[in-house]
């Protein structure tokens, strides 16, 4: 694989809206650090067959991708980055709803809750 190719999976990867990164980073400025990313993941579970998992991460694992948006890092490790990329994360809310949501192109199914999916 090329240089121009390994550019070309990274941007393919996931997308954090504007609104999503000022929420990350409001919640980090709350908890007075600056040397956590966020790390998105998938790992089996839910009733669909697989969850998403997204925290605060200090770590940095081999084969991470890495990407910033408005100043926060948002990390995948190479597991979790086929099921993921060309997902984009937003942050609603509304009278509603509040929280994280994941619009993934690469899922066949998912649940009611919207936690899991195939």
């Amino acid at each position: 694989m090329s240089v121009s190719d390994e550019t070309t999976t990274v941007s393919d990867g996931i997308l954090l809206s504007d609104a999503a990164a000022a929420k990350v980073k409001g919640l980090l400025e709350q908890e007075g650090r600056d040397d956590l990313a966020l790390r998105v993941a998938v790992q089996p579970g839910g009733c669909s067959g697989l969850r998403y998992q997204l925290f605060f991460d200090e770590r940095s694992l081999d084969g991470d991708v890495v990407k910033e948006f408005g100043g926060v890092k948002v990390v995948t490790d190479r597991m979790s980055a086929p099921y993921l990329g060309g997902a984009s994360i937003d942050f609603v809310d509304t009278i509603e709803k509040q929280g994280f949501t994941i619009d993934n192109p690469n899922a066949s199914g998912s649940c009611a809750c919207g936690d899991s999916f195939s």
